[in-house]
């Protein structure tokens, strides 16, 4: 399968390498990124010589967030259509959160919004040094809807309630004290730890690999059919506040919103 927003290979190992390739805009999540990470996760959940799969990037960044351009045309289209919009963003996400495969992120430089997602969905999280991480949706005058099911299972309402809420960024040691990073190595160490990472899986059985995942997820924080609805209808809800427009305006505009003090 051929993709125009990501790469996707797979090793003789059965090592299979998703990434993100729009570097040029810091891997926002575009419409057509969304479709291909759905796919590509369907594929790789499905294809039984994948032993584990590594989500890293291309570029300076791991991925800046949601594209302000595929936003921004929600402004404009209907409310049918920006709940559409919103549920082929949160399947992405469960489609990611479901494959049956040890995930392991990859990561450098930033990680916002929907980035902060994708990492949430990963099983082991290996980042740099440096890495500058936030959950800045409330800047914009939006709200980490689709994501926080995952944001939350990850690192706990009470840790989450201020990030939500502040859009503050915070750096790579406190993204591990909060749990949503699993390990911190100096850039010029990642991809040998991204391969320690991944030998450990060679060790299980693959069948039970993805039925231990699955058996973990259930015990944890249910992110039911419901649970994903709300958030996609509370994403639908925001794209149509006045606060929305603003922020969306003005960071084209490149001026401060109106609440910016």
């Amino acid at each position: 399968m051929s993709y125009k927003t990501i790469c996707h290979t797979v090793d003789g190992r059965g090592v299979a390498r998703l990434t993100l390739a729009r570097p040029e805009k810091h891997n926002a999540l575009s419409a057509a990124m969304i479709g291909e990470l759905t796919d590509a996760a369907a594929r790789l959940g499905a294809d039984q010589t994948v032993r584990a799969v590594v989500l890293d990037a291309e570029g300076k960044s791991f991925c800046a967030g949601g594209d302000l351009e595929w936003m921004r045309e929600q402004f404009g289209a209907d409310r049918q259509t920006r709940i559409a919009e919103a549920r082929r963003l949160a399947m992405m996400f469960k489609a990611l959160n479901d494959m049956p495969k040890p995930l392991v992120a990859r990561v450098h430089g930033n990680a916002f919004g929907g980035g902060v997602g994708l990492i949430s969905v990963c099983d082991v999280v290996i980042a740099a040094e440096g890495v500058t991480f936030g959950l800045t949706e409330t800047r914009l005058g939006l709200i980490p809807a689709t994501i926080s099911p995952y944001v939350v299972a990850r690192i706990g309402e009470g840790r989450a309630r201020p990030l939500f809420m502040s859009a503050r960024l915070f750096d790579v040691l406190e993204a591990r004290a909060l749990g949503l990073v699993t390990a911190v190595v100096a850039a010029d160490q990642l991809d040998a730890a991204i391969k320690a990472e991944v030998a450990t899986y060679f060790a299980a059985a693959p069948g039970a690999a993805g039925r231990a995942k699955r058996l973990a997820r259930s015990l944890g924080a249910p992110i039911t059919d419901a649970v994903i609805a709300a958030t996609i209808e509370q994403l639908a809800d925001t794209w149509e506040t006045d606060e929305a427009r603003e922020g969306v305006r003005a960071f084209f505009d490149r001026r401060e919103p109106s609440w910016r003090t």
